[in-house]
Order: structure tokens, then sequence, then C-alpha cells
């Protein structure tokens, strides 16, 4: 599981980071089915985590969970730096969002580089949220990755009722219909949505967290 370092937002003193269910609901879906699951980021160490996902509407049965399991919190204290893992060790990658993906794994070439590498290998890709983003730079390496493929993230209509639309570096939405990707999103903004177009699995929103991470283990099943 690769998640952001990054916690800045544009034109605003408020800060985002990973989404803590976005990580947690598919963690323990992985943990409970017996994978091993190792986490990174850019940056290694801690992630930021955004303020928001802490509050008590937006906290989940994995989050209080997450809490009491020392095991986790101690990988997710000490994150493995990105450039120091490789596709080959790996069955599948996934990426939670938060808005911080937007701010270094869109941008990132390492991050795009293991993208590339887990297509290649035909290996699954798992993204939600903002998460999405780091599949961008992959896919001007590897246009594939993401021409005609059925996906979804964040929705614009999202970014609008969220009151962050001027906070964002660019809209995920349009960068994805840009890369000729068929992007869809749920009739009901933050009701769950999950697509799966060949190896690649990607979710709208966090509710889509739990359902994008099975829909994983069907691949590797």
């Amino acid at each position: 599981m690769v998640l952001t370092s990054h916690s800045d937002l544009v034109n605003t003193d408020s800060k985002t980071g990973v989404w803590l269910g976005e990580f947690t609901d598919p963690y323990y879906e992985f943990i409970d089915k017996g994978y091993e699951v190792t986490l990174a980021s850019p940056k290694g160490g801690k992630p930021p985590v955004d303020p928001r996902s802490q509050l008590t509407e937006n906290i989940t049965s994995s989050n209080r969970r997450f809490q009491k399991d020392e095991k986790a919190q101690k990988d997710f204290e000490f994150t493995n730096k990105l450039e120091d893992l490789h596709a080959e060790d790996f069955d599948a990658v996934f990426f939670p969002g938060g808005h911080g993906p937007m701010g270094d794994l869109a941008t990132d070439e390492i991050t795009a580089h293991l993208v590339v590498d887990f297509y290649r290998q035909q290996k699954p890709i798992g993204a939600i949220c903002h998460g999405p983003a780091a599949l961008l730079t992959a896919a001007i390496e590897e246009p594939e990755l993401l021409i005609d493929k059925e996906v979804t993230a964040f929705s614009n209509a999202e970014e609008k009722m969220v009151g962050l639309r001027d906070n964002i570096p660019f809209s995920l939405e349009d960068r994805l219909k840009t890369l000729g990707a068929k992007y869809t999103s749920a009739t009901i903004p933050f009701t769950s949505k999950v697509k799966v177009s060949g190896r690649l699995v990607t979710g709208q929103n966090p509710a889509s967290a739990e359902k994008a991470a099975k829909e994983v283990i069907k691949l590797l099943g």
C-alpha cells in the first residue's frame, strides 16, 4: 500500500494527507484474508493524516481497530521509502486517497515507474478517491494503462461539495478523461462506486474503499 507524504493544499493553510479510512478499510480487508501488507510512501516514515478524516462523523470501525493495533500503528509510523521497493517483490499495489496524492504521487517519477512495472507484470493495481492520481504520470509513459479503461475517482461534483475545488492543483476527473480513460461516477455523490477494468481497480470515494479492496482480492484469487 502506497501512502502520500504530502500535506499541503493550494491557497489555504488547511492541511491534507491520507484519508484514514481509505487506508484502514482496505488494510484490514487484506490482513483478514491472510495477506502481508507492506506500507510505503515517497518520503518514508509517518505519512500525514487528513485531520477531517479523524472527525467523529468520518470514523469507521476499521479506524477504531487501527487505534488499538500496535503492529499497524508501528508500520504506519515507519513506512518504507518507495524508492527501496520493487514490483517484482509484491503481488499487487494499492493507493489510498485523501487529497495528498494530488501533490506528490501524481507527479512522482518513482511512483510512475512502480505503477508501470505492476502494469507490465500484469499485477493488480488498486486506487481509491484521489489515489488514482498515482496513475497519471505512469499513463504518459504507458498510455494503455488508462486508454479506454473504465475508471472512477473523486468527482468534480464531490470536490465542489467539500469546498476544496480551489485548493487542489488540478481536477482528477478531468485529467483521467484527458488521458483517455472512460470515467464514470456514482449518481449520488459520496456513495460507493468501484470499477474493475482488467487488472485495474478504482474506487470513487471513502465509501468505496472496502469494496475496492475486495475486488483486488478477487483478482489475486
